[in-house]
């Protein structure tokens, strides 16, 4: 260690090393300008004489190419340097964001330009996911793993919330090209700092026998784990349910019962600051049962859709997606922490690429689905079937003894799962300098 890392060291835990620190900040960075992007580019749709359909549009071509990137992306991130994947990541997002912006600027934007941008967007996220994910979880010890996730976290949901009410705030003032080019230099400065990312610790990977070779090694991986498979097909359903919910239902209700978007809004920022409050909150506590613990922290997943579907007040309604906000993040950090202790180094990226592709893959045909669904059934069933659907599929994932017995240790278990490649067991991530 130099004398200048030493310095810095004083002025930090011994668990947040360089790589983290670096990671931190450019998350930080990235999450500002993103949640600002959203509300940007949907505006730059209406403003361009798109309607809400148009905005779907846009919308789903960010997720689709997410969803059929997302596997070779894991594959990519394990094979190649993480930190290069992640910085190559940041520069798509970069050009993508900044043609947005000037095509906003210069006038009218076509739609299919606007498509063909955000797709290009989601396909740079798609490899980016995996990729940040493996390297995050490479960076910490096993001891502190669940507080730097946690304080992780807590910075990523805190940029959300706060990049939200500024890009809100921005788009009214100056108008939404210039919070796209906003995102753009935040995406620069952030892979700028990815670029320092110090990869010496991490073992160099022995050749594979292709892509297709590494997708089923991965695949062997994420199959031979009960409770990894179990709770990631929990999520695909509980993922798509909410995101019916909020995305269709929340603001159909706002609108008729609640007084508009500006209590919807509100309620969202009061779901946002709930999750940095449960950030704040696995600081402090870790659970022994890691799985145990977090999973019984989604069921209070099927209260807004209950809420919704009443509807309740607006008082109560922040109430409830606050505490919603603060046990979604007890699960997050204590999934996160499962992840890192019980999966090979080696895979963690391509097994991260798994589990990104169960939570999102079913979510644009629930979106799909919740207009047609609303119509057969009426709105406050449909929402009632959500919130049940989230308690059936969250029982049903804790009769898996492992969801069940799966305890914390001080070491990551890095041992391969039934029918894949061995790896040393309780092999200690390396330290950061």
């Amino acid at each position: 260690m130099t004398s200048a890392d030493a310095s810095t060291g004083r002025r930090r835990p011994d668990w947040a090393g360089r790589n983290y620190s670096l990671l931190t900040s450019a998350a930080f960075i990235t999450n500002l300008g993103s949640q600002g992007a959203l509300i940007a580019a949907a505006f730059a749709v209406l403003e361009s004489g798109g309607d809400g359909g148009d905005v779907g549009l846009v919308a789903a071509a960010r997720t689709l190419p997410l969803v059929v990137f997302l596997l070779i992306g894991g594959a990519v991130a394990d094979r190649l340097p993480r930190h290069r994947v992640m910085v190559a990541a940041n520069a798509l997002n970069c050009a993508s964001q900044g043609l947005f912006a000037v095509l906003v600027l210069a006038g009218e934007p076509r739609l299919w330009q606007m498509m063909l941008l955000t797709a290009l967007g989601g396909t740079g996220q798609a490899f980016f996911g995996p990729a940040a994910e493996g390297m995050l979880m490479s960076s910490v010890s096993g001891e502190q793993a669940s507080r730097a996730f946690a304080v992780f976290r807590m910075a990523m949901q805190g940029a959300a919330l706060g990049g939200a009410a500024l890009g809100g705030a921005m788009v009214a003032v100056i108008g939404p090209g210039w919070v796209l080019a906003a995102d753009a230099a935040a995406f620069a400065l952030a892979g700028a700092l990815r670029s320092f990312l110090d990869v010496s610790h991490i073992p160099p990977r022995a050749p594979g026998g292709g892509m297709l070779s590494d997708l089923r090694e991965g695949w062997r991986e994420f199959i031979g784990r009960p409770w990894l498979w179990g709770i990631v097909v929990q999520f695909s359903l509980a993922n798509a349910v909410v995101a019916a919910a909020d995305a269709v239902y929340g603001p159909l209700v706002a609108r008729d019962h609640l007084g508009g978007a500006g209590p919807w809004g509100l309620a969202l920022g009061f779901f946002g600051a709930g999750t940095v409050g449960g950030a704040l909150l696995m600081t402090r506590w870790r659970p022994r049962r890691l799985l145990l613990a977090g999973t019984l922290c989604v069921f209070p997943l099927a209260l807004p859709s209950a809420a919704l579907a009443l509807p309740a007040s607006v008082p109560v309604l922040c109430a409830v997606m606050f505490c919603t906000g603060v046990t979604l993040e007890v699960f997050s950090v204590s999934w996160m922490t499962a992840l890192h202790q019980e999966i090979p180094e080696e895979k963690l990226s391509r097994v991260s690429a798994y589990d990104w592709f169960g939570s999102v893959a079913m979510v644009p045909l629930a979106t799909a689905l919740a207009g047609p669904a609303e119509s057969a059934f009426g709105r406050s069933t449909a929402l009632w079937g959500c919130a049940a659907l989230v308690v059936v599929v969250t029982a049903a994932v804790l009769c898996v003894p492992d969801v069940r017995n799966l305890r914390r240790t001080t070491k990551r278990v890095a041992q391969s799962a039934p029918g894949t490649a061995s790896a040393d067991a309780e092999r200690p991530v390396g330290g950061l300098g």
